[in-house]
């Protein structure tokens, strides 16, 4: 039985809170971001509306009038280009126009790549999420340390290891992807689950219980975090795929934009696209989670499967995912439908986390409360 260090135990918690002061400025940032880049996108695209409609000024008496760009016409009518076109004005209202240089109401890029821009409240806000999540790391490894083993014991350290992983795999997309526009949203899912794990679900430094002293744990648990994070990523792609796709709905009926900050985050076909592409790899994590938890149930009580209730829920998540899966790719459930069964998955999985592990007494009543 390994020694326990109280001392690191307490560093691992100002760890911990220094990670969500951090992460709650970086939460700021990306909020300023939104809010800052959105109404700078809509200025320059009215800019642009305006200066795509050629300008109309009075010439000599009797010619009648004609645009800047065309030459005038005896007859007092327009000839620089189709009917009414110089006085038709573009839309500034927030329509889904992509012509005439009107780019009001336009989405992201749909790649997500990086653009040339400079945005500067986004580059502060991902130096605050890799210091933070530095500060985090620190927070893991003294618990580790503390307890003289890896800190997967409870739902504390479950969820504060699950919340570092998420940050983590946050930031190593965004090697390759421009998701910054999800940094509001997947950050601040970070600082909810520290507090969460402070205020309700603290435990202090302690030996695992006996059920739990095995080489499975690494194996298994590892690979159920992982799995969480990415769901906690196509679940905030999920929500905001349902709000671009309510706004490019009102721009098409030609309805104010009410969500500008919106502009920065790509067409919902592109989040959805992306979205499914992470839960494939997610879900294949959570297949491997649960067969070596059975197979860890084996060695620890003889049997693979005793439908004990947190044994349903994991399987439970596991078919509801299934089922997203199979009916994206072969029932034709795209678009909002495909949203609400990915959101539906990560509500299971939360209410695994939370409502089985604190209330539902078996085999697995490991949250050290």
């Amino acid at each position: 039985m390994p020694t326990l260090n109280e001392t690191m135990g307490q560093y691992s918690e100002l760890f911990m809170l220094l990670a969500a002061g951090t992460y709650t400025v970086a939460f700021i940032a990306f909020a300023w971001d939104l809010a800052k880049s959105s109404k700078l996108l809509r200025t320059v695209e009215l800019q642009a509306a305006a200066a795509a409609a050629p300008a109309r000024i009075p010439v000599a008496a009797g010619l009648g009038t004609r645009a800047v760009d065309g030459p005038p016409d005896r007859s007092g009518t327009d000839v620089s280009g189709p009917a009414g076109r110089a006085e038709r004005p573009s839309s500034a209202s927030g329509g889904a126009s992509q012509g005439s240089g009107s780019a009001v109401g336009l989405t992201a890029d749909p790649g997500m790549r990086y653009g040339a821009r400079p945005r500067v409240p986004a580059r502060v806000a991902v130096a605050l999420t890799i210091l933070g999540a530095a500060i985090h790391a620190a927070g893991v490894i003294t618990r580790a340390i503390g307890a003289g083993r890896v800190p997967w014991g409870n739902m504390y350290e479950f969820l504060t290891t699950g919340a570092f992983v998420v940050a983590a795999v946050f930031l190593l997309v965004l090697i390759r992807r421009d998701l910054r526009f999800l940094g509001t949203f997947v950050i601040g899912l970070v600082v909810i689950m520290l507090v969460a794990a402070s205020v309700a679900y603290w435990t202090p430094v302690g030996h695992l219980v006996p059920a739990l002293q095995s080489y499975w744990l690494i194996i298994h648990v590892s690979i159920a975090v992982l799995s969480s994070a990415l769901f906690t990523l196509t679940f905030a792609m999920s929500a905001l795929q349902l709000l671009q796709s309510h706004r490019q709905k009102s721009l098409a009926a030609g309805r104010t934009d009410k969500l500008g900050f919106m502009r920065l985050v790509p067409n919902a076909l592109s989040l959805e696209n992306l979205s499914y592409r992470i839960n494939t790899v997610a879900f294949i994590g959570w297949t491997f989670t649960l067969m070596f938890g059975a197979i860890w149930a084996e060695k620890a009580w003889g049997r693979y499967w005793g439908w004990d209730t947190k044994e349903v829920w994991t399987f439970v998540i596991w078919v509801v995912y299934a089922g997203y899966l199979h009916a994206r790719a072969t029932r034709g459930w795209t678009g909002t439908r495909a949203a609400w069964l990915s959101i539906t998955g990560y509500l299971c999985v939360v209410f695994n986390f939370t409502i089985v592990n604190q209330f539902f007494n078996g085999l697995h009543s490991y949250s050290g409360l």
